[in-house]
Parts: C-alpha cells; structure tokens; sequence
C-alpha cells in the first residue's frame, strides 16, 4: 500500500495541534470575560474558529477544556530548571508557581475546577492525575536534582516538601486569600532548604514500659 507522502501528513498535525491551542486560549479568555457559568462549549468554538464537534471528539466538557488549559499553562510559566543550587532551583520554582496563582483568573478557575473534582468522580480522577500529580512531578525534577547533586537535605522528606508547597498555595487559595509574595517564597525557601535536626525520643520510647 502506498504510503501518505510526508508533505502530505505534516499540514494535518499542525492544523490540529493548532485548533487545540486555539480551543484552550479561547476557554482561558471566554472564562475571564463571562465566567463559568456562562462559559459553554458552543462559545468556545465560536471563539476558536471551530465547530463544537471539534471539541467534544477531544474533550467532553468546559470542565476538561479548562482543566487542560491551565495544565498548559502552569507548564509554561513554572520552571524547573537548574539553577546550580537546590535553593536557587526551589525559589524560582516557588517564585513562578506563586506568581501564577496571584493572577484571579487563574484563581477563579482553580476554585472552579475544584470544586468540580469534589461532585465529579470521573473529573475527580483527572483533576488528581492531569494537573495535581502533574504540578507535583514538576517540583519532583528539582527534588531530584537536588538528591543527585548532593544538596538535597534528609528532612523534611520530599513528600512532605510536596505538601507544604502546594499545601501552602491551595489553603491560600481555597481558604484564607492571603498573599502569595515575595516574603512567602523566602520563608518556604529557608525552611525547605535547611536540614532538620533528626527526631528525638524515638530510642528511649522503645524501652518505656507499657
């Protein structure tokens, strides 16, 4: 069978790598200028230049359009690039992702995807996997960078560094409002960087009487 000449082929997967762009900053926008509940797919397709079919053979939702969208653009504006240091890498990171979430756009779509994981099973699964476990594996890199360059301190563990990160963002976040500055991505930076002292007690509770 003859094959597709690759002159041929190419055009078709810019085209689409360039509708599915065009999908999600249309989203990104159109949510920022009626919210979500006014965002629906038939506007985002007006918006792209598409038809809805378009959409929904990639997506089945506003809520998964959305979600993509900030995936893409957390990976755009977080990096995780080596720095030299664990700290240096760890402040830009802290700095990027901190940055991102002071925008209220990206703000009001956090809450809203959110709160759609928690009545969306299905969503609830992705939400986890395509950006929750995507961020984590992004501040991972820098983790084990550090390990291997020999710079990594043994506490906190780096679970527990994962936690306090995005602990610290979602609670301000989701909860309190509070600003994520400058002054934030210095104390996280001293804290996460300076090795903790071992946990004491752990040999004499071994021989306590029960």
């Amino acid at each position: 069978m003859d094959k597709q000449p690759p002159s041929e082929s190419r055009p078709g997967r810019k085209r689409s790598e360039e509708s599915r762009m065009a999908i999600l900053v249309a989203a990104f926008e159109l949510v920022d200028e009626v919210g979500y509940a006014g965002l629906t797919i038939e506007g985002i397709a007006h918006r792209a230049g598409c038809g809805k079919q378009t959409i929904y053979r990639w997506w089945p939702s506003r809520a998964h359009v959305l979600l993509e969208a900030l995936a893409v653009k957390a990976d755009l504006y977080v990096t995780n690039a080596d720095h030299g240091s664990y700290a240096d890498d760890l402040k830009a990171f802290l700095e990027d992702s901190f940055r991102l979430g002071r925008r209220q756009r990206v703000v009001d779509i956090l809450r809203v995807l959110m709160a759609e994981a928690q009545i969306d099973e299905e969503f609830g699964r992705l939400f986890r996997g395509a950006f929750l476990q995507r961020r984590r594996d992004a501040l991972q890199v820098v983790l084990d960078r550090a390990r291997t360059r020999g710079d990594l301190p043994p506490r906190p563990a780096a679970s527990t560094v994962l936690d306090i990160v995005f602990g610290t963002l979602w609670y301000r976040i989701l909860a309190t409002g509070e600003p994520m500055g400058a002054d934030l991505v210095e104390e996280l930076t001293a804290l996460l960087t300076q090795a903790l002292p071992p946990p004491t007690g752990a040999a004499s509770t071994l021989g306590d009487p029960q």
